[in-house]
């Protein structure tokens, strides 16, 4: 019957989430080309605003915990297991103060409205996976910015979603990457929760009632740290907190 049910929800999920996007998009181009980089940021953090407001229509509700836990204009690299497309506007919204990129995979970067825009523009790291001579300076570069300007990044080690919740092994590349060009930052474990059931039916229609948690423990300073150490210590603590 739940499932019955979410066809139409979701259908009106889909017309409010690509309407967003489709109005940000020369709105970010006008805030990026005129008023730089801040006006474009906010831009971006209003229109994930809405976006997180359009799934509740799906009755999707976000609990986010550990605030105290983020170290205040410190360079981040916010570390997290990976379960949906759907947790990535929780992470600009809510972290909006930390200035948050992403290390995404290069395909996302041209054809989507707003998305691919904000990627391309907005500081963060387009990568193919299948060419380390173009992915490992792209992350050398997004490490030094977040370094210089005391900015974040969200990276997902894991590589792909978890379609059920259990987290896959963490690749070391991307982490050690930033772990040496990011010398003054701090490793910010997040575990995320039931992301993964907005599919539980697939693509379409989207899960009713998902309650998305996202859990920020204490950072982990690069320098008091090996990469072995805090790359164990990191995927230890996320997937301890992990429920599936």
């Amino acid at each position: 019957m739940q499932k019955i049910i979410s066809y139409p929800l979701s259908f009106v999920f889909a017309l409010l989430y690509f309407f967003w996007l489709i109005v940000f998009h020369p709105i970010q181009w006008v805030c990026y080309t005129f008023f730089g980089y801040n006006a474009h940021r906010w831009s971006v953090a209003i229109l994930n605003w809405f976006l997180i407001r359009s799934t509740h229509v799906l009755g999707t509700t976000y609990n986010i915990k550990g605030f105290e836990n983020i170290p205040a204009n410190k360079p981040l690299i916010i570390v997290a297991n990976h379960q949906s497309l759907y947790e990535i506007p929780a992470f600009i919204w809510f972290l909006r103060k930390c200035h948050p990129k992403f290390i995404s995979k290069i395909e996302l970067g041209k054809g989507i409205p707003s998305v691919s825009f904000n990627l391309k523009y907005g500081g963060s790291a387009l990568i193919d996976r299948k060419d380390p001579k173009q992915a490992l300076p792209e992350i050398q570069r997004v490490g030094k910015f977040i370094n210089d300007n005391n900015y974040s990044v969200v990276i997902f080690p894991e590589g792909t979603r978890s379609k059920d919740g259990k987290p896959k092994a963490f690749s070391v590349n991307g982490l050690k990457m930033l772990y040496r060009y990011a010398p003054d930052a701090y490793f910010l474990p997040v575990s995320i929760n039931n992301s993964w059931k907005m599919n539980r039916y697939g693509k379409f229609p989207l899960g009713l009632g998902t309650k998305i948690e996202h859990t920020i423990h204490p950072p982990l300073k690069i320098s008091d740290y090996t990469f072995d150490e805090i790359f164990e210590k990191t995927e230890t603590i996320i997937k301890q907190h992990i429920k599936h």
